[in-house]
């Protein structure tokens, strides 16, 4: 977490040749309190030519700055706010960095160019595409003002209607698009994708942010892709928008395979933790160990613990990079607990694949598991990490343990659709690749799974210890 405390500096105000003494404090993001020293005074608002502090045993200068009057309780006269190069203060108090607002257009040069490089076949289908969506949202947006008159109720039933009706022949023009899509695109490089996918989702922008689910795959608010909430939008599979056409926009994903594959993989997932409750590995009143590497919310976690017995038989690692994804998988247990009026043991890892390399031995600071699993970690890691992050949990399985570990295949469906639309791009592997992350491992016993769609794979370890 940033702390947002003030930050006091000792700065100087330059105001032609003259060098004013001054105390500054972050303020906001965009602009600084300021108290004038040594007896200088102003209430009118004043160009400086610049401002100058030290930070970090470095002469920071920014400017100029215009001097707004406004006294606050602690005394400070006024803000300071940039008049040409506007700095992010958020950046330069609690990140250590200098940046300004205007960096972006450092590179539009370049942006703008990189339409010169795109096929002229895509440019044609991406151009015939917008226009088509554009007629689609003004006809849906049309029909959303004519009757968002009525009560709550009736534009709930009069929307549904048309979802299902108009809505649906809408989804299936987007299925025959994506058909087409693909026939476009079969013969571009690496390269050429993302050089094109960037294109595409500039073309498409305001057609994607209508979308809640699109909006935060391209945005990314956490930093990556595939955080908590999307897998939430993913399992809960509803229509959600402010608009009959956003509703759509965001529903048409969310039912493609690779959707459908994380959700079949969570009941993947479930049943084989059921399957090894069933079987009752550990005797002697001690707990079934389980890690879950990479774990987000959890939610498979209410398909597993049914019962107080399920509370006492397992004991749950949770392990994540995100800490909002870990407070999400504490709430998940929480709500287990209240609803069973039981307590589950679980512990909870703040930790990354980097903290995972470069920890020598694993099992003294994790400890060792009969049974660890990954959903969606594989995808974005790259062969020589998924290798050596395969072997270390491979370390760290018991005798007799099992593991599961996810990795979308190379036919996935939705791949095209997710890298071009939803920016969402991953690292997909053949069962060839995914088995020989652990080819060289001592009694270890592999196989391939997959879930009902074929987008999603498993591999399924037994460390025999023979």
């Amino acid at each position: 977490m940033i702390n947002r405390e003030p930050t006091k500096i000792m700065a100087h105000l330059w105001y032609g040749k003259d060098k004013i003494p001054v105390e500054a404090k972050y303020a906001s993001r965009f602009s600084l309190s300021v108290r004038f020293l040594n007896g200088y005074e102003t209430d009118q608002e004043t160009t400086f030519r610049k401002l100058v502090f030290e930070k970090n045993d470095n002469q920071v200068e920014i400017g100029p700055c215009q001097f707004m009057p406004e006294t606050d309780d602690d005394g400070y006269r006024g803000r300071l706010v940039f008049s040409r190069d506007v700095y992010d203060l958020n950046s330069l108090f609690f990140e250590n960095k200098l940046e300004k607002l205007q960096a972006e257009f450092f590179h539009l040069p370049l942006i703008l160019s990189h339409k010169d490089k795109i096929n002229p076949s895509f440019k044609e289908y991406t151009a015939n595409l917008t226009y088509d969506l554009n007629v689609y949202k003004n006809l849906f947006d049309t029909l959303d003002a004519r009757y968002a008159g009525e009560t709550e109720e009736i534009k709930k039933h009069v929307q549904a209607a048309l979802i299902e009706t108009e809505g649906r022949k809408f989804m299936k023009f987007l299925d025959q698009k994506l058909d087409e899509f693909e026939n476009v695109i079969i013969d571009f490089s690496r390269k050429e994708h993302e050089r094109h996918g960037y294109y595409f989702r500039r073309q498409l922008w305001s057609f994607l942010m209508c979308s809640p689910f699109m909006t935060r795959t391209n945005l990314k608010p956490r930093g990556y892709s595939g955080d908590s909430i999307m897998m939430k939008m993913i399992y809960n599979d509803k229509f959600e928008g402010d608009s009959t056409f956003g509703k759509l926009m965001h529903k048409h994903p969310i039912e493609h395979p690779a959707a459908q594959a994380v959700r079949n993989r969570r009941d993947l997932i479930a049943k084989i933790l059921g399957e090894l409750k069933a079987r009752k590995l550990k005797g002697n009143g001690q707990k079934i160990k389980i890690l879950s590497v990479a774990c987000g919310p959890a939610f498979e976690l209410q398909d597993v613990i049914t019962s107080t017995e399920d509370c006492a038989r397992f004991h749950f690692t949770l392990l994540d990079q995100d800490e909002n994804a870990l407070d999400e998988a504490r709430n998940q247990i929480a709500g287990i607990e209240k609803k069973l009026g039981a307590e589950v043991e679980a512990d909870y890892l703040n930790e990354s694949v980097r903290t995972l390399l470069k920890t020598a031995e694993l099992s003294k600071r994790w400890g060792n598991f009969d049974y660890i699993y990954s959903m969606g970690l594989f995808d974005y890691l790259t062969p020589p990490v998924a290798k050596a992050v395969m072997g270390k949990l491979y370390q760290i399985l018991n005798i007799g343990g099992e593991m599961a570990i996810g990795n979308f295949h190379i036919s996935n469906a939705s791949r095209y659709y997710m890298e071009y639309w939803l920016d969402w791009v991953l690292y997909y592997r053949t069962e060839h690749d995914f088995i020989d992350l652990l080819r060289n491992a001592q009694s270890a016993k592999s196989k391939i799974l997959f879930e009902d769609t074929g987008s999603q794979m498993f591999l399924h370890v037994t460390k025999s210890g023979k």
